[in-house]
C-alpha cells in the first residue's frame, strides 16, 4: 500500500530511513530492507514470523516433527555401529576377544550384568562379530529404518531404537545361559521390523512382502549360533510400541506414549532386577 504525500514518514525499524510503503498486515511504514513480499503486497519481518508462527506445522503419524533429512538418524546409527565394528577390528577383532577390551567390555553376558555391568544391554546392540555379521544388520538398518524414524519422528526415532535394543538384551539376560556372549543390532532390527508390521496394517498397505521377510528372518534366527531371544525380545518390544504409535487417540497420544515407555521401562527394570537375583543365588560366586 503506497501513501502519497508521506514523504516525512521514516520506516518503523529504521528511524533514519524515508519509507513510501506500509506492512499489510500492521500497516506500520517499513523501508525496502524490511519489506517481506506476501500474498498482496508487502509485510514487515515481524508479521511475517508472527504468520508462520500461527500456521500448524505437519505432525508425523506419531506426533513428531517431520523431518527434512529422513534417514538422519538411521544413518547416524550406522555410523556408531561401524566405528565401533572398526575399534573391535583394531584391537584384536572379534576372533581374538582377549586382545579386545572394547569388545569384552561391551558384549552382553549373563554372569558380568548379574555382577552390575548394565551397560552391557545397550552396548550389545552395537557390536558385531564380523563384516558379514554388520553388514547383513547395517542393510536391514537401512532398508527399514528410514521408514520408521519418518513415521515417528526424530527424537521419538532415537527413544524407540533404545528401547527396542533393551528389550531385546533383557531377553536375552533372562533366558540364555549366562556364560554365552551376545552380541548385535539384529534384536534392534526386529523390532523395526515389528513396528514396520504395525504401521502397514494401519495404513493398510499390502503385509505379504513383510510377512515372508519376517518368515525368513523367523528361521534364519532358529539357526546355530544365532540368539531367537534377542531377536524375538526386540520383535514383541516393537510390537507393544507400534500398536501405541499406531492406535493411541490423536488427542491424547503424547500420554499414551510416555505411558507406554515408563510401563516398558518399570517391566524391563524388574525382569533385570529379578534375573541378577536369580543369578546370584544360583552362582555364590558372582559379587
Amino acid at each position: 500500500m503506497t501513501h502519497e504525500g508521506a514523504g516525512q514518514q521514516t520506516c518503523y525499524r529504521h528511524p533514519n530511513r524515508p519509507a513510501y510503503i506500509q506492512c499489510q498486515r500492521c500497516s506500520r511504514f517499513i523501508c525496502p530492507e524490511d519489506m517481506r513480499e506476501a500474498s498482496v503486497g508487502f509485510q514487515c519481518p515481524e508479521c511475517v514470523n508472527r504468520g508462520q508462527a500461527a500456521v500448524r506445522q505437519p505432525r508425523t503419524m506419531a506426533g513428531g516433527a517431520v523431518s527434512s533429512r529422513v534417514g538422519a538418524v538411521t544413518f547416524a546409527i550406522i555410523g556408531l555401529n561401524v566405528a565401533a565394528q572398526l575399534v573391535v577390528m583394531a584391537t584384536g577383532g572379534a576372533r581374538n576377544p582377549n586382545l579386545s577390551g572394547f569388545f569384552t567390555w561391551g558384549w552382553l553376558s549373563g554372569v558380568e550384568v548379574a555382577q552390575g555391568d548394565y551397560w552391557r544391554l545397550v552396548t550389545a546392540a552395537f557390536l558385531h562379530g564380523g563384516l558379514v555379521h554388520i553388514g547383513l544388520n547395517m542393510l536391514s538398518l537401512y532398508l527399514f529404518g528410514p521408514y520408521v524414524e519418518e513415521a515417528l519422528g526424530r527424537a521419538r526415532y532415537i527413544a524407540t531404537y533404545l528401547m527396542l535394543a533393551v528389550g531385546s538384551s533383557v531377553l536375552v539376560y533372562l533366558l540364555e545361559d549366562p556364560f554365552t556372549p551376545t552380541i548385535g543390532a539384529s534384536g534392534a532390527v526386529f523390532g523395526l521390523f515389528g513396528l514396520a508390521l504395525i504401521f502397514l496394517i494401519r495404513t493398510r498397505q499390502n503385509i505379504t512382502g513383510m510377512i515372508v521377510i519376517l518368515a525368513i528372518n523367523g528361521y534364519v534366527s532358529l539357526g546355530e549360533g544365532i540368539s531367537w531371544q534377542g531377536h524375538l525380545g526386540g520383535f514383541l518390544t516393537g510390537i507393544v510400541l507400534g500398536l501405541m504409535f499406531a492406535y493411541a487417540p490423536r488427542e491424547r497420544r503424547t500420554v499414551y506414549q510416555v505411558a507406554t515407555f515408563t510401563a516398558l521401562a518399570v517391566v524391563f527394570v524388574a525382569a533385570v532386577l529379578w534375573r541378577t537375583e536369580d543369578l546370584r543365588s544360583a552362582l555364590p560366586g558372582l559379587v
